[in-house]
């Protein structure tokens, strides 16, 4: 098995506002074949057993989230955590280095870096990003470089990017 077999990589969707975000990360992380999404804050998120939301609310989150995910609500496994801080505790103790993808002075741009084994990336909400509070608890903060007078990304674009990223990065060296 290679490396890119080996690399165990979950993605942290927090306080993602836009159900079609959500569904486009599960279909991308499907493509990328990552572990897990793991959904805190109010992100929303798939209709699953046990789910003690309002019917109505769920089964229209979950409509609307199918359109993007293209059948990756289904099978992209997710989980819901009501403590983001206790899931990045879990994830670090589990050896997973938590990767934060944000503009922000002290990133690392995702081209020079070399992931390790196991890795959470954080993606934080599509207005403010990451919040000071959970950069601080990031291993380490990523960035993607820019060349546009845009610098900023739709959320699940930067997501699709970072991934490939992930999932490539180190697998020659």
């Amino acid at each position: 098995m290679d490396t890119l077999q080996r690399r165990s990589i979950v993605v942290i969707a927090h306080n993602l506002r836009s159900v079609h975000n959500v569904g486009s990360l599960l279909r991308t992380g499907e493509v990328f074949a990552i572990d897990s999404v793991h959904v805190t804050g109010f992100t929303p998120y798939p209709a699953h057993p046990g789910d003690e939301r309002d019917p109505k609310l769920r089964d229209r989150q979950t409509r609307q989230m199918a359109k993007a995910a293209a059948g990756a609500e289904r099978t992209m496994p997710f989980e819901r955590h009501p403590d983001v801080f206790a899931l990045l505790d879990a994830l670090g103790h589990k050896g997973y280095t938590v990767a934060g993808l944000e503009i922000d002075p002290e990133a690392v741009t995702l081209t020079g870096y070399t992931p390790p084994s196991k890795v959470a990336l954080l993606l934080g909400d599509e207005v403010s990003g990451i919040t000071p509070e959970l950069r601080e608890r990031c291993d380490v903060l990523l960035r993607i470089p820019t060349y546009g007078r845009k610098e900023a990304l739709n959320v699940s674009v930067a997501a699709g990017i970072a991934l490939h990223s992930l999932r490539e990065g180190g697998a020659s060296g």
